[in-house]
């Protein structure tokens, strides 16, 4: 197995996600869905651009995903205030259950995947990880 940075994010990224759909074959979700509802748990009501940039989603692809939750019974769009050009989405009771599913097993997952990694070892690794998400999300030093 190699071990450089660039393989092991996408490797563990890649078998998380695989895992993670794995336990969530007993309901209706697809790609992309889960991280929507898990977003709408705290932030119901979220207008789309918020939740494409919170989910790190293009706003086309997100616009596919809605479509999608939406036929399922998931969510709802509503204009805020007469808005016709932002719509706001809303969970579905139907929604608001499976997000509770979600965070459960997101949080199992977690548990597992860390499991005999100290409390200190883990707090070490997400400050060292978050530091990382800030450095990719500057624009300076791209090719």
């Amino acid at each position: 197995m190699e071990s450089s940075f660039h393989y092991l994010l996408m490797a563990n990224q890649a078998r998380f996600q695989k895992k993670f759909f794995s336990l969530l074959a007993d309901t209706p979700l697809t790609q992309g869905q889960p991280k929507v509802l898990d977003y709408l748990r705290e932030h119901d009501g979220a207008a789309q651009k918020e939740i494409a940039a919170a989910c790190q989603i293009e706003p086309a692809s997100l616009t596919s995903i809605l479509n999608g939750m939406e036929q399922k019974g998931l969510i709802q769009r509503r204009m805020q205030n007469g808005d016709r050009r932002s719509f706001h989405i809303f969970m579905t009771p139907e929604g608001r259950r499976l997000s509770e599913i979600i965070r459960e097993r997101f949080l199992w997952l977690e548990e597992h995947t860390l499991r005999g990694i100290s409390l200190q070892e883990r707090q070490q690794f997400l400050a060292t990880f978050e530091k990382i998400f800030e450095n990719l999300n500057h624009e300076e030093g791209s090719l």
